[in-house]
């Protein structure tokens, strides 16, 4: 049986065991033992097998996905043309999410004691974070860490992207036999960490299960009908930032007529939901552009192994909706600075997250943390993440092929070649995993 059916089991028998435990049986003394004393232990060791990840993966990801970007000098012209798309389209991605989120609300349902529950049972779970975040001048300066290791032990989010971005391009600009050992020993670490998330999420059947057991045999099915919201909300995000926004970034940077972009990409399209992995797509991906949509095969080769790194769009909606859904239900109220630094966070995690499937999840819980929510409240939507990963994943696919159409564009005026002609080469072979 595959992993995602385990999950999808765990989610529902979880939840149907824990809400009629709570109807039939309501406070028993008994069910309040199993919820502490057995559910709670087991869904704690999954989350933390995530949580102790948040660290290395963030340092590893955001360093070596600048690192990659090559010698600045020589790249530094499709680098920065890349690395800005990759920022405005995760932008406009997390705002589209944000957006829905506070005009449906779909978190907002749930009773003042209900809430008051919630928040007393997780609060207090995160305190290894670095706390809620207000919005001013001071947060722009603690940006920049006194002790990038000290940043990295309180798990001050910020602090830490900004020191695996400089640390990234401190690597770009030494030279390369000097640099290539500590990429190596990055390489090496990000590898390591990303098995530590695959076996994590081989206990996600179990920790799902109790997780979702333990939250609804306290709260019944209140908890799962908000939860149907959350999932309508995130996809309706992804199909409009999908159909609106990646289509207009490629009229408007890439100059090729939408229809004929989204015609082209069947191939990694299908691979990346099938797969849940922006990674497992990657050749797919690199084919499809080549033969596809006529991109210049050195233009697909750098843009989309660093799409699959840093190109997450999708992820970063997903984060936004899921922090903004997740407060509401604890009933955190997130002034308009906290979202705003969601959203900046949302943008910069997304970078960090890994290409795996689960890759996003130790990095939303620190979004969480920073701005006040409890991140074990995570476990409120893990049963529907598989789906959401399917859907997220194909958006990030896509993205990043959108953005090797715009810099194959603007590649090709440069050195004055003819326009790409898409369709005009053999269909793509490659097949999903």
């Amino acid at each position: 049986m595959k992993l995602h059916t385990k999950i999808a089991l765990g989610l529902l028998f979880g939840a149907l065991v824990g809400s009629l435990s709570n109807a039939f049986f309501g406070s028993a003394s008994w069910l309040l033992w199993v919820t502490n004393n057995v559910a709670y232990p087991v869904g704690q060791i999954f989350l933390r097998m995530l949580f102790m990840t948040v660290v290395p993966i963030v340092f590893t990801s955001i360093a070596l996905g600048v690192a990659g970007i090559g010698d600045m000098k020589t790249l530094g012209r499709l680098g920065g043309r890349t690395f800005g798309y990759f920022l405005l389209s995760t932008l406009i991605a997390a705002t589209i999410g944000l957006t829905l989120v506070n005009t449906l609300h779909p978190g907002g349902g749930l009773s003042p004691e209900i809430r008051d529950e919630l928040m007393a049972r997780f609060s207090g779970q995160g305190a290894t974070a670095s706390g809620p975040v207000s919005f001013g001048v001071s947060t722009f300066v603690d940006i920049v860490p006194r002790n990038p290791v000290k940043a990295a032990a309180d798990m001050d989010m910020l602090a830490l992207i900004f020191f695996s971005l400089i640390f990234g391009a401190a690597l770009t600009l030494i030279p390369r036999e000097k640099a290539q050992p500590v990429i190596d020993v990055l390489e090496g670490i990000g590898e390591a960490v990303i098995k530590i998330i695959d076996m994590a999420m081989k206990l996600a059947p179990y920790g799902v299960f109790a997780l979702i057991f333990g939250i609804t045999s306290q709260f019944g099915w209140s908890i799962l009908q908000q939860l149907g919201l959350y999932v309508v909300v995130v996809v309706v995000g992804l199909l409009i930032h999908g159909t609106v926004g990646i289509s207009a970034l490629v009229k408007v940077f890439g100059r090729m007529n939408p229809f004929k972009f989204w015609r082209s990409i069947d191939a990694p399209f299908i691979t990346a939901f099938s797969t849940s992995s922006s990674m497992a797509t990657l050749p797919t991906s690199i084919s499809t552009a080549e033969t596809e949509l006529d991109v210049q095969p050195k233009i697909a080769g750098f843009v989309l192994p660093l799409g699959a790194t840093m190109n997450m769009n999708g992820t970063s909606l997903y984060e936004g909706v899921t922090v903004l859904f997740l407060a509401q239900v604890f009933g955190v109220h997130l002034h308009l600075g906290q979202q705003i630094i969601v959203v900046i966070l949302a943008v910069l995690t997304a970078v960090g997250a890994a290409g795996v499937p689960g890759g996003s999840l130790p990095l939303m819980m620190l979004v969480m943390a920073t701005v006040g929510v409890p991140p074990e409240g995570i476990a409120i939507i893990l049963g529907a993440d598989r789906l959401l990963d399917m859907c997220r994943t194909t958006l990030n696919v896509c993205g990043d092929i959108s953005c090797s159409v715009y810099i194959d564009r603007i590649d090709r005026e440069w050195e004055g070649l003819p326009k790409a002609q898409p369709g005009r080469h053999a269909p793509a072979t490659a097949v999903a995993d």
